[in-house]
């Protein structure tokens, strides 16, 4: 099959997992006290923009979590830290340094905005003291109003973690397959993506807010380890 073909199949799978778990969620809405699963893959996709031949959201980031052996990271660990906080000092804002796909995020704004004076550490270093991330609050809680508001979807994939993980094989074979960077244009992203002002090249081009597997090639067969992930998934 081709690979215009493997795309459209992915979302029809995109479409049976809405069905099964109730739809996509935003993560403005959600808790710790859901019934997530354990492991899985997560997808977001755009707010406000579609794929190019049909009315199905743009996928726009994909990832999982616990890819490295003894790492105890749950599904929703994952998921806060993109989130951010919702009470105490730094609420409604969050730790970049934490998620990388905050830091994309934020990246992408700095340069838009051309913010970089005021923000001239984004990024830089594991971690950061009490004074350094009040400083970046207003610039964290621009990042959670973005990425609080994007609906995504997840499939529960229960495996030990690892680097060989069923997990890591479908999150880096969806990126491939999806990712325009070098290859054929699908579903192009429309023009004021903020990610098309992102420093980082893999961005800009793959259409992802993704770096890793964004100029690989994909395996076709990944998409039936997602065919029955789908329907080991539930609704919460």
């Amino acid at each position: 099959m081709s690979r215009a073909a493997d795309v459209d199949r992915l979302y029809e799978l995109f479409d049976d997992l809405a069905e099964r778990t109730g739809g996509p969620r935003r993560l403005r809405d959600c808790t710790g006290y859901m019934d997530w699963p354990e492991r899985g893959v997560y997808f977001f996709f755009a707010a406000d923009e579609t794929r190019e031949s049909t009315d199905q959201p743009r996928l726009t980031r994909v990832g999982t979590h616990a890819v490295s052996s003894g790492s105890g990271t749950s599904l929703w660990d994952r998921l806060r830290t993109h989130r951010g906080a919702n009470s105490g000092t730094y609420e409604g804002g969050g730790n970049h340094r934490g998620s990388v796909f905050r830091k994309r995020v934020g990246e992408a704004m700095i340069e838009r905005d051309d913010r970089h004076d005021e923000y001239p550490h984004w990024g830089d270093g594991s971690g950061a003291k009490r004074e350094r991330r009040l400083a970046e609050l207003d610039h964290e809680r621009r990042v959670s109003r973005y990425v609080r508001d994007l609906p995504f979807l997840w499939v529960e994939i229960d495996d030990e973690p690892g680097p060989e993980s069923d997990r890591a094989y479908v999150e880096r074979n969806a990126i491939a397959l999806v990712s325009n960077d070098g290859t054929e244009s699908i579903d192009p992203r429309d023009d004021d993506w903020l990610g098309r002002e992102s420093p980082r090249r893999e961005i800009a081009e793959s259409g992802l807010w993704n770096i890793n597997h964004v100029g690989e090639r994909y395996e076709a067969d990944f998409l039936d380890r997602v065919v029955e992930a789908v329907e080991e998934t539930s609704a919460l």
